[in-house]
């Protein structure tokens, strides 16, 4: 295989904002923000949403205001109905 074909791993950290939890993986994605980890030196990602904080992977239920929307809907068909 050739050298120049591929790209290079890199230490990197994705770290979720909104956990502040860190998870610690090779990538080819680089960043300004650089940390030392035990020693190592990693690449900070950071991300607002991974696994450890989205509703799917976690169970937990989100309400979305949708009031507003259902509101319009209903405004926008009585308009129409009225013509």
């Amino acid at each position: 295989m050739k050298a120049q074909g591929h790209p290079a791993l890199n230490n990197v950290c994705f770290l979720d904002i909104g956990t502040g939890r860190r998870f610690l993986t090779k990538s080819t994605m680089k960043s300004a923000r650089k940390e030392q980890i035990d020693g190592v030196e990693y690449h900070v990602v950071v991300r607002d949403v991974t696994m450890d904080s989205h509703p799917a992977y976690t169970g937990e239920k989100r309400l979305v205001d949708t009031a507003g929307r259902v509101e319009k809907f209903t405004s926008k068909f009585k308009r129409g109905a009225k013509k």
